[in-house]
């Protein structure tokens, strides 16, 4: 057994940054969006580090980075759209991941009155609201808590593994028949 010390990568943090980033890429999960509408515009980011946390109450988790620029934006609104990413939002999750331009150009979306926005084509969508924020590390945990859901049985997930993007449909197909 070979493993790496991160101490023996040295004192390069993007050295140890890129050696935690390919480890963690080992891990496939699927990728969310999480939009709402601000000063009647649309805001979003997409997330991939999602995880169900409890059944009662009804929470999910995200993570957000410290350095989003998006994410204070998103992080005072009553409610947030989350939406995990279809097997086809491979191009809406680079383009809700862009620094610059319109990050909503070309994509199909609704609102709801209360302001979350979800992606159409998504496997799913959960209307939220921030339970509890806990800081971790250069992250924020973002407690979500699930006001009400909508499933849309066929649509495979988005996930990414190894910074590359790749689809379920097949296994969603199935199940679905």
């Amino acid at each position: 057994m070979n493993i790496l010390q991160l101490d023996a990568l040295g004192s390069d943090p993007a050295t140890r940054t890129a050696a935690l980033r390919t480890a963690y890429g080992c891990f496939p999960t699927g990728v969310t969006a999480i939009c709402a509408v601000r000063d009647h515009q649309p805001v979003g980011i997409a997330v991939s580090s999602f995880v169900a946390v409890s059944m009662e109450p009804p929470l999910v988790a995200v993570c957000v980075q410290h350095t989003s620029t998006t994410w204070p934006r998103l992080a005072d609104l009553p409610r947030l759209g989350l939406s995990v990413l279809g097997a086809d939002h491979d191009a809406a999750c680079r383009q809700l991941a862009a620094k610059h331009g319109d990050r909503f150009a070309g994509l199909d979306w609704s609102a709801t009155d209360d302001g979350s926005i979800f992606l159409h084509e998504a496997a799913t969508w959960l209307d939220c609201r921030i339970h509890q924020i806990v800081a971790a590390g250069d992250h924020d945990i973002v407690l979500l808590r699930v006001e009400a859901l909508e499933i849309h049985k066929g649509v495979g997930p988005l996930v990414v593994h190894a910074s590359t993007f790749h689809s379920l449909a097949q296994l969603a197909t199935a199940k679905a028949n």
